[in-house]
């Protein structure tokens, strides 16, 4: 009769195997990340996933103003002579994208370049002529006329 008989090695070889191919299986089943965008002030740097986002597919009509119209959960603080800098990944950049204030567009073209910096002082001016003390910012991707992703971040201005 013979019995199988597995030295230390190769029981540790199999175990390896045996976890990496479970690690695969539990990986499959994830969601790949959404694409990244940053605010930076500073040295002070907050980045975050969309808020709302279909895999670079558009989002339904019905879903846009629920998704402009969600609260930022980063926030950062900054003066009024601060630079805002902001920063998405190379394919947000590629398709398009501009920022929403208070969930309106505050510009006509979508930027095309993976970075920029805007005065702090342009997003607390309202219409009225009033200043504010926070201010909702959404970076939001387009390709052409539909809206793929959007970003919510919190500026604050410090007293």
């Amino acid at each position: 009769m013979t019995v199988a008989y597995f030295s230390g090695r190769r029981r540790r070889a199999a175990a390896a195997l045996g976890a990496a191919s479970a690690g695969l299986l539990v990986l499959s089943a994830c969601d790949k990340p959404t694409p990244l965008a940053t605010v930076t002030v500073g040295s002070d740097s907050v980045h975050s996933e969309a808020s709302c986002y279909n895999d670079g597919d558009a989002i339904k009509e019905s879903q846009i103003q629920a998704c402009l119209n969600k609260k930022a959960e980063k926030t950062l603080t900054v003066s009024m002579d601060d630079k805002i800098r902001f920063g998405v990944d190379p394919e947000i950049a590629e398709n398009g994208w501009t920022l929403f204030i208070g969930g309106q567009q505050a510009e006509q073209e979508p930027y095309k370049k993976t970075y920029r910096t805007i005065p702090a002082s342009a997003f607390f001016s309202s219409q009225t002529g009033e200043t504010a003390n926070k201010a909702q910012v959404s970076i939001v991707e387009t390709t052409g006329k539909k809206l793929t992703g959007i970003w919510h971040f919190e500026l604050k201005k410090a007293s």
